[in-house]
């Protein structure tokens, strides 16, 4: 027994560790193939991103380089030496400045302008203008203090009313190695920040910064993170910033940037917080130092893509191992269930033996069922139809009495009027005893047609669906109760469509009818008003018929019981509750259904047939019958 449980266990722990084993090296797999897809995508990013640092860097410094060699040019027009030299510059201020505008144009800069060693502009390119530089004091701006001494100054400095990025070229204008002033260029980056700019609306997938010396975001593809600084600034940088005046009308707010892991070849992966809002985001950062103005550009990558074909990758490597080990399972299952199958086909075999035999067994048990089956529903349909014939019998039973009530009288007429035919006749009254036999004549015929429907209700009739006339069967049933409806002066009112024919048997539809307006006499046996309503009409292609009384009606709690066998409310000797039921099954057998109406006053009983021809919709009233 011991040995069958270790068996069994090591059966039941085998596939599970098999699983487990699967998906082990499944999550080990993703794992992996998500460090390496991660790794892999974060260089070819790099790659891609270190040819658009050098090709946005090229632009800027292209951009300033056209304008670098500019001041060397005006050092040498004598123009300029004249009025740094003259004693009164104001006579040639005018043609000096009309003659930098001019040059100013063909060099689309924003302004041109020569200032004395006191830094006061004596001509400008904008000389024209309500706010020209003309006449300012440039001493002390950083630009004009390091061309003075002698070094060629380049000089960021964004613009006090707009907040452009603007740049400064000056250099000393000399003659003879004696410094006579300074030949100043501005210069706006406008235009290659608005190409930033108009990058970031349509892509969204990299941002463009650039850093000056200080750390301070000086153009950028997102105007709101201009003026921004690296890192928070204490009171005394912000000072000495503030104190430079490179950026007037600006806070200098941190950019929020923090370094969130560090990435390979240089490059930083990076939490923004964005400025404009309270959302933080992830950025890959690489930036290219600038040597030429002293800058470093950065651009910040989105690393969606990156993750995301990580992702594929190591759900693909996932998926790949899952479904060699699967298969691996697959297979060393596979072996085992065939195994499995060569026992199993060897019991299978035994089993269908014995299962042939037990089915042959069953079969003749079946077949032996199935005819006393058959044998049992033929003495059920005999039961029945004789259970119909005890009815109708039991209806006789009912009859008779009336019926002999209404014999006994014809019976006493023909005594006396065969008495007088006789004495009329040996007395010679020919004519007179004529007319007692034709009075004889006619009372015999009455005995006849009580006789023939009495007869023709108990006999046991084939089963026949030609046309019956409604009419006719009510007249019958009516003719057959007539001496109880007369003695019990019971109003009787008939309501019949025309013509009212349907298709089903006669003498079991007469049946019917003598059951439910038996009933309905019993029921107002005690009532003082009693009418008895026969009402046929036609609704909805089907022919309907009610007996409906004037009695006491129907109790609630009778009413479920009303088609019990042998369930009656009548008093011991006047029925044996099978009525109802017997006329249940004819109607039945009619294709109809016989059912008891809930009615107001008294009761009713009503069921549908068969019509036998297409009658007119509508109800005849022809009159009542008492």
């Amino acid at each position: 027994m011991d040995a069958d449980h270790t068996s069994l266990r090591l059966r039941l722990l085998g596939p599970v560790a098999a699983w487990i084993a699967i998906a082990l090296l499944t999550i080990v797999g993703i794992a992996l193939a998500y460090a390496w897809n991660e790794r892999s995508g974060y260089a070819r990013l790099d790659d891609v991103v270190v040819r658009q640092l050098d090709l946005y860097a090229d632009a800027v410094e292209s951009q300033l380089g056209r304008y670098a060699y500019l001041p060397s040019l005006l050092e040498v027009d004598n123009d300029i030496a004249q009025l740094l030299q003259a004693a009164d510059p104001g006579a040639r201020r005018e043609a000096v400045s009309r003659k930098l505008a001019n040059f100013n144009v063909r060099a689309r800069a924003i302004k041109i302008f020569v200032a004395n060693p006191s830094g006061i502009v004596l001509a400008s390119s904008d000389w024209y203008r309500p706010a020209s530089l003309l006449g300012s004091d440039l001493s002390a701006q950083p630009y004009f203090v390091d061309a003075l001494q002698g070094q060629p100054s380049q000089h960021f400095a964004a613009n006090a009313l707009t907040g452009a990025s603007d740049y400064f070229f000056a250099e000393a204008f000399r003659r003879d190695g004696v410094a006579l002033g300074v030949v100043g260029i501005q210069i706006s980056l406008d235009p290659v920040e608005s190409t930033w700019i108009d990058l970031g609306v349509r892509s969204e997938s990299e941002k463009l910064l650039i850093f000056d010396e200080h750390d301070v975001v000086i153009m950028s593809s997102v105007p709101a993170w201009k003026y921004r600084t690296l890192k928070p600034l204490s009171l005394a940088q912000y000072a000495r910033l503030e104190k430079l005046g490179r950026y007037p009308n600006h806070r200098l707010q941190p950019l929020g940037l923090e370094v969130a892991q560090p990435l390979e070849r240089g490059a930083q992966l990076v939490r923004l917080s964005d400025p404009a809002s309270a959302a933080a985001s992830v950025h890959v950062a690489q930036e290219r130092f600038m040597a030429s103005p002293g800058w470093r550009l950065m651009i910040l990558s989105d690393p969606s893509d990156v993750w995301r074909t990580a992702r594929y990758g190591a759900w693909g490597v996932g998926a790949l191992i899952a479904f060699v080990g699967l298969l691996c399972l697959y297979m060393l299952q596979r072996r085992r269930a065939l195994a499995h199958l060569l026992i199993a086909r060897n019991a299978l075999q035994r089993a269908h033996d014995e299962l042939e035999r037990k089915i042959d067994l069953r079969t003749a048990e079946l077949r032996q069922a199935n005819a006393e089956l058959v044998r049992e529903m033929h003495e059920r349909q005999r039961a029945e139809e004789e259970l119909v014939q005890a009815g109708k019998l039991a209806l006789l039973g009912q009859l008779s009495a009336g019926i002999s009530h209404e014999i006994s009288q014809p019976l006493t007429a023909l005594r006396a009027l065969w008495k007088n035919a006789r004495l009329l006749l040996m007395r010679g009254h020919t004519d007179e005893a004529l007319e007692n036999l034709s009075m004889i004549g006619n009372v015999t015929e009455r005995m006849g047609r009580i006789t023939t429907q009495l007869k023709s209700f108990a006999r046991k009739s084939p089963a026949s669906d030609s046309p019956v006339s409604l009419r006719t069967a009510i007249a019958n049933v009516q003719q057959l109760l007539a001496p109880r409806i007369r003695d019990e002066q019971v109003d009787v009112q008939l309501e019949l469509s025309d013509p009212a024919l349907v298709r089903c048997d006669g003498n079991s539809l007469e049946q019917v009818l003598v059951n439910l307006v038996s009933n309905a006499l019993d029921a107002m046996q005690h009532a003082v008003d009693k009418r008895l309503l026969l009402r046929v009409w036609l609704q909805d292609g089907r022919v309907w018929v009610r007996v409906a009384d004037s009695g006491p009606g129907i109790a609630p709690d009778v009413m479920p019981r009303l088609f019990e066998p042998f369930y009656t409310t009548k008093p011991p000797g006047e029925g044996l509750g099978l009525g109802l039921v017997i006329s249940a099954q004819i109607v039945r057998g009619f294709g109809g259904v016989l059912r008891a109406v809930h009615m107001e006053r008294g009761a009713a009983f009503e069921f549908d047939l068969e019509p036998g021809s297409v009658p007119r919709e509508g109800v005849n009233d022809v009159g009542s019958d008492v």
